[in-house]
């Protein structure tokens, strides 16, 4: 069992920092973005340094003492909020934000786990480079949790995961060792892979505290477009043509009209594209080492008119209209908020099987209730953020008795069709029964496993990801 962060263990932990790095903890360290939860913590630990994180994991495991990591508070999955049991220590490595080391001549940028994805895109676009790991909250979540957690994003289509960015990782063990992994390596076959264990883990095996990560050339012209397109199965055809002409795609969102019915209910304020709401469209990015991109994306949109795929389209004839289209995307998440769903699933199937996946749960919900289906997201990777929502004018609490139902009828297919349940927002705390319902049970053995050996008290993240012993 593990014991509270009390007013004894925190006097004695004082005494081994800083002054200032314990802090109070204040309602932005204990809320979450979708208003869930909230949390406690006694205190919050601020280190500022490598050695300082491994003192409080050391007295945080001599005590037994919960530790709750903490990156930008942006998660959707409550990994970031411990709502029960004994009081934890929430640590936050948000004064280890410092660039440590860039070099060009290897894309490989050195960073804290700190630091705020947003800055890092401008460290690496300093040297001429991109780090290709882009969210929405990119302002606020720092490159620590992005790790922690997997992040995806819209760029995953041509620059994979945030593991896929990753080289190697300095990163505090349960028992508070620190693990001086980080590596510039491309080849490294020396043993178990503890980079790719810890990146996804949540916080469960130990802090992150700092990342090697690459970069990777700037295009030398970027575009985008908007087409719509008759239904989900064309886009998937449009995606591949995409990918056999262009070459150079980055990303590739599916957007349904609704999301767009959606930000004209909520946020009137964000312009939308196309006169007459089309019922699916997707928005195509492009990064090019050579040519121009609006003649690469016109000559896409003629063969997909051809092929009757496309029926209508806008490409952009400037950045500052690429950037209008992006900001309309990033911003149905906002309306979705507004509107508030009665249940949100984050998924992910393979790509053959999306489009029933679309018509069959639309059919299936409909056999339920009546409902808003905003289903959304990166396509070209295979993952939808299906979000189901009460009619219009109705409340999600009037639905909060189907919304078990609902979740269950859509993971169960996603299931069925040999998808996930947690594509990119990992499994957090809201997430633990769907893992073990879901989970392949072998899998599911070894990760306790793992976490027994490496976390034997159970003081990492406690409840996150595996269910808490005991």
């Amino acid at each position: 069992m593990l014991n509270p962060a009390d007013p004894e263990f925190l006097t004695a932990l004082a005494t081994q920092l800083p002054p200032g790095t314990l802090r109070a903890a204040e309602p932005r360290y204990l809320e979450e973005p979708r208003g869930k939860w909230h949390g406690q913590a006694a205190m919050v630990a601020c280190p500022g340094s490598t050695e300082e994180v491994a003192v409080i994991v050391r007295a945080a495991a001599a005590a037994r003492v919960g530790l709750v990591p903490w990156g930008g508070g942006t998660g959707l999955v409550g990994g970031q909020v411990m709502v029960a049991g004994p009081a934890p220590l929430l640590i936050s490595l948000e004064r280890m934000n410092r660039i440590r080391a860039v070099y060009p001549e290897e894309n490989v940028i050195l960073a804290e786990a700190g630091v705020i994805l947003a800055d890092l895109h401008h460290a690496a676009e300093a040297v001429g480079r991109i780090f290709p790991l882009t969210l929405a909250s990119q302002g606020s979540c720092r490159i620590g949790g992005n790790l922690s957690t997997n992040a995806g994003g819209v760029n995953v289509v041509r620059y994979g995961n945030a593991r896929d960015l990753c080289l190697g990782l300095e990163a505090v063990l349960p028992d508070g060792t620190v693990w001086h992994g980080l590596r510039r390596l491309r080849k490294d076959n020396t043993g178990y892979d503890l980079r790719g264990l810890l990146i996804g883990a949540e916080g469960t095996l130990g802090v992150i505290t700092a990342a090697s990560l690459r970069l990777f050339p700037q295009p030398a012209a970027v575009g985008a477009a908007l087409m719509v397109v008759p239904d989900p199965a064309a886009a998937l055809k449009l995606l591949a043509l995409a990918q056999g002409r262009l070459g150079g795609v980055s990303a590739f969102e599916l957007i349904s009209g609704m999301g767009l019915d959606f930000l004209a209910e909520t946020l009137p304020q964000v312009r939308r594209p196309f006169a007459t709401t089309p019922e699916w469209m997707v928005l195509v990015d492009v990064g090019l080492a050579m040519g121009a991109p609006e003649e690469a994306l016109t000559d896409l949109f003629a063969q997909g008119l051809e092929a009757g795929l496309v029926t209508d389209g806008i490409i952009a004839q400037s950045g500052a209209q690429r950037s209008a289209f992006w900001e309309m995307r990033e911003t149905i998440p906002l309306a979705n908020r507004a509107v508030g769903a009665v249940s949100s699933h984050d998924i992910s199937l393979p790509l053959g099987e999306i489009a029933a996946f679309i018509t069959e749960a639309g059919a299936a919900l409909a056999r339920l209730g009546d409902w808003r289906i905003n289903c959304f997201g990166h396509l070209g990777d295979g993952n939808l953020h299906y979000n189901v929502f009460p009619p219009f004018g109705r409340k999600p609490a009037e639905f909060k008795a189907l919304a078990g139902a609902v979740q269950d009828l859509v993971h169960g297919m996603v299931a069925a069709r040999g998808g996930s349940i947690s594509a990119e927002h990992g499994i957090g705390r809201l997430k633990v029964a769907d893992l073990e319902r879901y989970g392949d049970p072998a899998k599911l053995a070894a990760m306790r496993a793992i976490k027994a050996a490496l976390d034997p008290l159970g003081i990492m993240n406690p409840g996150a990801v595996l269910r808490q012993a005991g």
